[in-house]
């Protein structure tokens, strides 16, 4: 074996292989750049098989090859890799570098992980799904077998709580950095500027951290141009190139390099020659909006320990420096947020069914929130892979197969077609496929010709056909069309089985050939102008990005035939038109989207509709008077049953007469405390008006009221009237609830400015003895 550099980690090696032969657990805190992830599994497969569990698939790759590298191993002998739809391992390998959801994977078949001697799960602190579920079910090894160790790594983890879960078991922790670090910070500085700069002043490659691979298309264009001119290339790593891309970029190169990246970069994977860092300080974090069923993708601040991880990335070869492209009194969480609290769990929880568990028994490191699990168990239900009593037949075939639930359940339905696993190879390559309008009934089928070309898509999707056949699951061709495997997918397959896989993701267009869509989760959509499905009036939405605050844009989408969606539910809704008439409709439902809507008979008890439509908008003006009346006597009447007795044989609003549905009782309360009218002394009546059931008005020719010294009083509070009172042309020249006092100082103004104007008519010095009139005198 070549003599190998040291590393800080050398010193700790043998007291992390003790604890676990005597703890049988362990929790290893180490520093970025300590070789944790290259000479701990190593070492510790003198007592057998390793597996080392990591995030992603091109830092399995990369330290497979490192490992060997260094332990003059050979790659598929005693050192390999298994990542989704590719292994390069055999019976001879003593350590195993994995994806996380491999682990997940071999549970299922194999609960006690038969001929694993020690679980490594390495750069815990990113708190990955399939990090979180694999602790847990390794728990559940690990408890049952008493030969089994688990060893959980992390540069930034607070090691505590992973402790605890593992009965208290030790923590080891290797301080320092291999190589000195300095950090500046430099506040919204250009990404462009600071590049230059480096590469005039610093040696070595550079890495520079930003959100997405949009991000780092953008300071490509802006970078380019500075790299040639000083003899440096620019190379974008981030998850949705293809493994040959990313694995290229990981490799020494002789050019000076400036790698722009995600946060796959953040651990594990090493980019050989980098001295200095430059970050962004921001990241993307898909979090499922519950209102829209699907994980939206936004940016944010990442936290401390990330921050730190990055930072490590520059001194792992010698001093380094990290240029932060924010303030230093800008505050950051400590910690990332785990993915189980934020994305989509359907996948999380068919597994814990797979292995035999419970979502709500199971013993979870950190459990998600109820409302989200119950979330997932509703899909997966609509996907035919759970039902009351637990997991069903073709949940167990979905969870074999190496596809998230979706897209196993589209390869089901379409019976394994060759194009069918190879769109779910593609969909779940990394990359982000865009339509290209060429095919009319889905986006995918395009995507075909060029998916079929890649070799590592075929051998994708070949994985999958195999995945199916082992399942023993024999299904007859759909409608016994020609099976062939030459045989292109018949369109009409493809887009049911892409249904049964999103049977959450219908949408409806809003207008016939406008690009707004209403989602089946009720909420708003809009179709990529790319997209080729500008006909289909109903589709399934594929790839749905969603953004903060606005309407998700969908980038994919394949056509549905309305008759292939059954009903979810039924409703009947009961409501009055704009004319005021009743109508009733049976409304068949696909989730928010209305299939169908047919006329109903009316029913007895829909009259209440219209009652309490009556009561929130009466029709006339005499209507809302009468119901002021109510409020003025305290009369406490439930309008609604009133009407809605009266209604019984009723459909408008125009045919509903509250007052003469009024019990006898309730109308001899109004006369009494609450009358329409009110006499005066000139021998005629007046209308009373009632304000909001409060007071009560009443506009009078001040001479039919000669005579009346004391206020009429009505109600059962005994509230005074309060007059207007008005001129011989209607016009008020008074308002008061105090009659007394207005004869005694107001009226002999009202009487000088008026009687000139008005002869014909009493205005008498004295009111309190004349005669109280509405006529006026006759013509002499």
């Amino acid at each position: 074996m070549p003599a190998l550099p040291p590393l800080p980690i050398d010193e700790h090696v043998a007291t992390v292989r003790e604890q676990l032969r005597r703890r049988r657990a362990a929790v290893l805190v180490a520093a970025p750049g300590a070789g944790k992830t290259t000479r701990v599994p190593p070492a510790l497969a003198v007592d057998g098989t390793v597996l080392v569990l990591q995030p992603r698939r091109a830092a399995a790759r990369a330290l497979a090859r490192r490992v060997a590298e260094e332990q003059g191993w050979t790659l598929a002998r005693e050192v390999g890799w298994h990542v989704r739809f590719e292994a390069r391992f055999s019976r001879e390998t003593r350590v195993l570098f994995a994806t996380e959801g491999i682990l997940t994977a071999r549970l299922q078949q194999d609960p006690l992980l038969s001929g694993i001697t020690t679980v490594v799960l390495d750069e815990f602190h990113e708190r990955s799904v399939h990090a979180d579920l694999g602790l847990a079910l390794v728990r559940q090894a690990w408890l049952a077998r008493d030969d089994l160790r688990v060893l959980v790594m992390s540069a930034t983890i607070d090691p505590a709580p992973v402790a605890r879960f593992l009965n208290q078991c030790p923590v080891v922790n290797v301080a320092g950095d291999p190589h000195p670090l300095s950090i500046a910070y430099e506040p919204d500085a250009p990404l462009a500027s600071v590049v230059e700069r480096v590469l005039r002043e610093r040696p070595g490659n550079i890495l520079c951290f930003l959100p997405g691979s949009r991000e780092i298309d953008r300071a490509a264009r802006e970078v380019e141009p500075i790299a040639c001119r000083l003899g440096a290339e620019v190379r974008p790593l981030h998850g949705t190139l293809s493994a040959e891309e990313q694995d290229d970029v990981l490799t020494p190169g002789t050019t000076r390099r400036i790698v722009l990246a995600t946060n796959l970069a953040e651990t594990s994977v090493t980019v050989p020659g980098v001295r200095t860092v430059i970050d962004s300080g921001w990241q993307k974090v898909a979090r499922y909006d519950a209102a829209r069923a699907l994980d939206t993708l936004q940016t944010e601040r990442v936290s401390a320990d990330a921050a730190d991880q990055r930072a490590g990335r520059a001194a792992r070869l010698g001093p380094g420096v990290a240029i932060r492209l924010w303030a230093d009194r800008d505050k950051l969480r400590p910690f990332r947020e785990p993915d189980i609290a934020r994305i989509d769990l359907a996948p999380v929880l068919l597994a814990i069914l797979a292995w035999g568990g419970n979502e709500t028994t199971f013993e979870w490191f950190e459990a998600p929130a109820q409302q989200r699990r119950a979330d997932a168990r509703r899909l997966l239900a609509r996907l035919g892979a759970v039902d009351e009593t637990g997991l069903t037949a073709a949940g167990r075939v979905l969870a074999r197969l190496p596809l998230p639930p979706r897209l196993s359940r589209m390869v089901v339905e379409a019976d394994g077609h060759p194009d069918a696993c190879l769109i779910a190879a593609l969909l779940t390559d990394g990359r982000a496929p865009t339509a290209d309008g060429r095919t009319t009934a889905s986006d995918l089928l395009s995507l075909i010709p060029g998916a079929r070309a890649l070799p590592h898509l075929r051998r994708a999707a070949k994985a999958v056909r195999g995945a199916l056949a082992e399942s023993q699951v024999a299904r007859t061709p759909v409608r016994g069309r020609d099976r062939r495997a030459d045989a292109s997918i018949d369109e009409d397959v493809l887009c049911r089985a892409l249904l049964s896989g999103f049977p959450d993701r219908v949408a409806q267009r809003r207008t016939e050939h406008g690009d707004a869509l209403l989602l089946a989760a009720g909420t708003g959509a809009r179709l990529s102008p790319a997209s080729g499905v500008r006909n289909a009036a109903w589709l399934v939405a594929l790839d749905v990005r969603g953004i903060e605050g606005r309407d998700a844009v969908v980038q994919l989408a394949s056509g549905v035939e309305r008759d292939w969606l059954a009903p979810t539910h039924t409703e009947r809704r009961v409501w009055v038109d704009e004319t005021g008439r009743l109508r009733a409709v049976r409304v068949r439902r696909y989730d928010a989207l209305t299939l169908q809507e047919l006329h109903d008979a009316l029913r007895p008890e829909d009259r209440a509709v219209l009652a309490r439509a009556w009561q929130d908008a009466p029709r006339t003006p005499g209507d809302q008077q009468l119901l002021a009346r109510l409020a003025f006597a305290g009369v406490e009447l439930d309008v609604a049953d009133v009407l809605a007795s009266t209604a019984a044989d009723l459909t408008r609003l125009d045919q509903i007469d509250l007052e003469g549905a009024l019990p006898w009782d309730i109308r001899q309360r109004l006369l009494t405390d609450a009358p329409a009218r009110l006499a005066l002394p000139s021998g005629r009546t007046a209308v009373l008006v009632y304000d909001h059931g409060r007071v009560v008005r009443a506009a009078v020719k001040l001479q039919e009221l000669f005579g009346l010294a004391e206020t009429p009083r009505i109600g059962p509070r005994r509230d005074p009237v309060v007059f207007e009172l008005l001129a011989p042309n209607g016009r008020p020249v008074q308002t008061t609830q105090d009659l007394r006092s207005f004869w005694t100082t107001t009226y002999a103004e009202v009487r000088r400015e008026l009687r000139a104007r008005y002869p014909r008519h009493p205005w008498p010095e004295d009111p309190w003895t004349a005669t109280p009139t509405h006529r006026p005198r006759p013509r002499t």
